[in-house]
C-alpha cells in the first residue's frame, strides 16, 4: 500500500501514513490528540484543522463554510491522505494541557487520614507487602524444601491461608537464598483469597514499597503515588485520557472498539497515558520504578474493559451486559503497565454496564452506607451515575448526560484546563461583571462550570426564558443570528479573547445543556420514587468528581440540575474515585467492604424500563422545571416569568 509524509505544525513532527488514512488517525499515531466528541463519525465539528500544503480528500460537510473551505480548513475526521501534506492543528482543536480540576482536587482532598490505620475505620493491611525475613539454614534434621522453609516463616506469627508461588519465582528462589545468607525480602500480593509469593529480593528492601491508585476516567486518568509502609502520598499527576481522539463519551469508543484491533489500540493509548504518569511520579517522588509493585485502579465499567482489552461491545446493547464486573487481579505487564516486572494490577469492581467501580469508590468515601440517614451521590460526567440509600441498602443507576457538562458538543466548550472560563458572573443585558479563568489570562472557552454559571446568570438577568431562548430585547446589541440562522449571545468579542474570534453560546449549547441537567434530575426524581421517597427525605447530598467540586450548588439549582434543598445537605467529596483506590490498595478490609458491603448490595435499576423516567424526561426541559413549584427558593423571582415563558 502507498504511504506518504504527513507533517503535523506547529509540533514539526512526520509520520508515514497510507493513502486513505483519515488525519484524525494519522494525528492520533503521532501522539496529537485532537479533538472528536463524535468519536470521528463527522457530526461534532470539533476536529478543525488547516491544509497547509499537499494533496487530500475532503467529504463535504455542514461545519465549514465556503470561507474556511478557501483558507484551507478541514475536519481530521472527514479527510483523508492523498499525497505528501502539512497540516496545522490549531490550539481550540486539541486535547491538550493539563486537567486543572484533577490536580487540584488531588490536593484538596489528598488525604485519607482517619479511614485507615491504627484506631481508623479500616486496619492498615495493604493488598501488596514486603516481608524481611531471616530464615533457619536447612540441616539434615530440617531438610524442608526452600519453599516451604519461606511459607513456615511467613505464617510464623500471621494468619495466612491459602499461599502460592510462580514457577519463575521457583526457579530463582535457591540461588537468591544461599548467596545472601538466607536474608531476604518477601513482596506478597493478595490476589483474590490466595496469597501469592509475587518475588523474593535480596536483603532487606521492605522500606522501599510503593504503589499507585489510579482513577481511570472517560476523560481524565489521576495517579497517586503512595508509600503502602506509611500509607502517606508522595506524589499526584493527571492527564487528559488520549482516547479523547477517538470520542468523548464512552458509546463511541465502545462503537470504535469493534474489531480486535482498534480494541488494542485503545488499550495501549491508555497505557501509555498510565506509563506516563508513573513515569512522572517515580521521577518527582525520586523513588525507583522497579519499588512499584501494585497499581489499584477505580474506573467505570467501559473504561475498565478497555484497559483489559476485553469486547466492550454488549455494554451498550440491550440487556446491558459487561464481560465482566471484577477482573482477576493479574500482572500489570499484561496489559503493558511499566512497574515492577511482577508488580500486581487490580480493579475496583463495577455494578452493572453503567455504573462502575469509580461509583463504588465514590460510596466508600463518601460513608453513606454507614449511616442510617438517607443519602444521594451524584457522580456528574458524560455518564451522571447516582447511589441511593444507608446502611441497610442501595440503589443506584446511571443518566446519559452527554458531553456538555466537560464542553463536549458546546460551540465553544472545552476541558477544563488552561484558558477555560470555570467561573462568569452577568449583569443587566448580560454584561460580563467578573469572569474566573483557569490559568489566567484570556479566555479560550467555556468548560462545564463556566456553562452553567453562564446559563445560570443568562436566566437570572432575563436575557433567556425558561425554554432556554433568547429574549432580543434584554439581549440589545450582543445576540445575533450565526450562520446556521440560530441566535448566538457574545460573550467575549474577538479581541476579548486568547483566539482572536468572538466566544459566543448558541440556542443549541443551552439546549444540549438543558437535556443534560433534565437528565441528571429526572434520574434523581425516578430513584426515589421508585422507592417511595421524595426530596424532602434526603438528609444528605453528595457531589462526587473533579467537575462536581467546581459546581455552584446556587447555580445548578437555579437551572434544575440540583434538587431545591437547604445548601448544608450537599457535600463535596472529591476525587471519590482515587480516594477509594487507595484506601483498597492500603487495605484488605477496605476492598473486602467494597466487593462485599457496597457492590455487591447495590441493587441498579435501569432508567430505561422506568415509566417515570420515560413519561416525565421532558417536564425537565426547562429552567429550572415545568413545575416551578419544586424549586420553592426561585419562586419569588421568576413567577411572573415562569407562567409566560412556559405558557407564552
Amino acid at each position: 500500500m502507498k504511504t506518504y509524509s504527513i507533517t503535523f505544525l506547529p509540533d514539526n513532527k512526520t509520520i508515514e501514513a497510507a493513502a486513505g488514512k483519515s488525519v484524525l488517525e494519522a494525528a492520533a499515531a503521532t501522539g496529537i490528540a485532537v479533538n472528536s466528541v463524535c468519536g470521528g463519525d463527522g457530526v461534532c465539528g470539533k476536529c478543525r484543522v488547516l491544509i497547509k500544503s499537499g494533496k487530500v480528500t475532503a467529504k463535504p460537510n455542514m461545519f465549514l463554510d465556503r470561507l474556511d473551505i478557501q483558507r484551507g480548513m478541514a475536519l481530521a475526521c472527514q479527510t483523508f491522505i492523498d499525497g505528501d501534506v502539512v497540516i496545522e492543528v490549531p490550539q481550540e482543536s486539541r486535547v491538550g494541557g493539563v486537567p486543572q480540576l484533577a490536580t487540584e482536587d488531588a490536593i484538596r482532598y489528598g488525604s485519607i487520614s482517619g479511614w485507615v490505620g491504627e484506631g481508623a475505620l479500616f486496619p492498615h493491611n495493604p493488598l501488596f507487602q514486603k516481608v524481611y525475613l531471616e530464615l533457619p539454614k536447612p540441616t539434615i534434621t530440617d531438610c524442608v524444601c526452600d519453599q516451604e522453609r519461606l511459607y513456615r516463616e511467613l505464617r510464623r506469627n500471621r494468619d495466612i491461608g491459602v499461599m502460592q508461588t510462580g514457577l519463575a519465582v521457583l526457579q530463582r528462589l535457591p540461588d537468591i537464598l544461599r548467596q545472601n545468607d538466607w536474608k531476604v525480602t518477601v513482596m506478597l500480593g493478595r490476589r483474590g483469597q490466595t496469597l501469592e509469593v509475587v518475588d523474593v529480593e535480596p536483603g532487606n528492601t521492605a522500606a522501599y514499597n510503593y504503589g499507585v491508585a489510579l482513577d481511570l476516567g472517560t476523560t481524565t486518568v489521576v495517579a497517586h503515588l503512595v508509600d503502602i509502609g506509611t500509607s502517606k502520598t508522595l506524589a499526584t499527576k493527571a492527564k487528559y485520557n488520549s482516547q479523547i481522539s477517538y470520542g468523548d463519551d464512552v458509546i463511541s469508543r465502545i462503537m470504535y472498539a469493534s474489531t480486535a484491533e482498534r480494541l488494542t489500540q485503545l488499550r495501549d493509548l491508555v497505557v501509555n497515558d498510565i506509563n506516563d504518569l508513573i513515569a512522572g511520579l517515580v521521577v518527582e517522588a525520586r523513588v525507583k520504578l522497579h519499588d512499584v509493585s501494585i497499581v489499584v485502579c477505580a474506573g467505570n465499567t467501559t473504561m475498565i474493559h478497555l484497559l483489559c482489552a476485553m469486547n466492550p461491545g454488549n455494554i451498550r446493547k440491550d440487556p446491558y451486559i459487561p464481560t465482566a464486573c471484577s477482573p482477576p487481579t493479574i500482572r500489570a505487564a499484561e496489559v503493558g503497565i511499566k512497574i515492577n516486572p511482577r508488580g500486581l494490577l487490580s480493579t475496583l469492581p463495577s455494578v452493572a454496564s453503567y455504573v462502575g467501580g469509580d461509583v463504588v469508590a465514590d460510596v466508600l468515601v463518601s460513608g453513606m452506607m454507614r449511616s442510617e440517614e438517607l443519602s444521594l451521590l451524584i457522580d456528574m460526567g458524560t455518564n451522571g451515575e447516582l447511589v441511593l440509600g444507608n446502611k441497610d441498602w442501595l440503589v443506584c443507576c446511571s443518566a446519559s448526560a452527554g458531553p456538555s457538562f466537560e464542553g463536549g458538543g458546546i460551540t465553544c466548550g472545552m476541558r477544563a484546563t488552561n484558558g477555560a472560563i470555570e467561573r462568569i458572573q452577568l449583569g443587566k443585558n448580560g454584561d460580563v461583571l467578573s469572569c474566573n479563568v483557569v490559568g489566567g489570562g484570556k479566555p479560550l472557552g467555556l468548560c462545564g462550570s463556566g456553562l452553567i454559571d453562564a446559563v445560570a446568570e443568562l436566566l437570572k438577568a432575563g436575557c433567556i426564558d425558561r425554554r432556554g431562548r433568547y429574549d432580543r430585547a434584554a439581549c440589545g446589541s450582543r445576540l445575533r443570528e450565526n450562520e446556521s440562522g440560530g441566535l448566538e449571545f457574545v460573550l467575549f468579542t474577538g479581541r476579548e479573547t486568547a483566539l482572536g474570534r468572538d466566544l459566543v453560546l448558541t440556542e443549541a449549547d443551552i439546549n444540549n445543556l438543558i437535556h443534560s441537567k433534565g437528565s441528571i434530575y429526572m434520574a434523581t426524581e425516578s430513584l426515589l420514587d421508585h422507592v417511595g421517597m421524595t426530596f424532602d427525605d434526603l438528609k444528605h447530598v453528595y457531589i462526587a468528581g473533579g467537575f462536581g467540586n467546581y459546581l455552584r450548588i446556587d447555580q445548578g439549582v437555579r437551572i434544575g440540575l440540583l434538587p431545591d434543598l437547604d445548601p448544608a445537605k450537599f457535600k463535596y467529596i472529591g476525587n471519590g474515585s482515587v480516594q477509594g483506590a487507595k484506601m483498597a490498595l492500603f487495605s484488605q478490609e477496605a476492598l473486602l467492604n467494597i466487593q462485599e458491603q457496597i457492590a455487591g448490595a447495590m441493587t441498579y435499576m435501569e432508567l430505561s424500563t422506568s415509566h417515570k423516567y420515560m413519561n416525565e424526561y421532558s417536564s425537565c426541559l426547562f429552567l429550572p422545571h415545568t413545575n416551578i413549584e419544586k424549586f420553592p427558593s426561585l419562586l419569588s423571582g421568576v413567577q411572573k416569568e415562569a407562567e409566560i415563558g412556559v405558557t407564552g
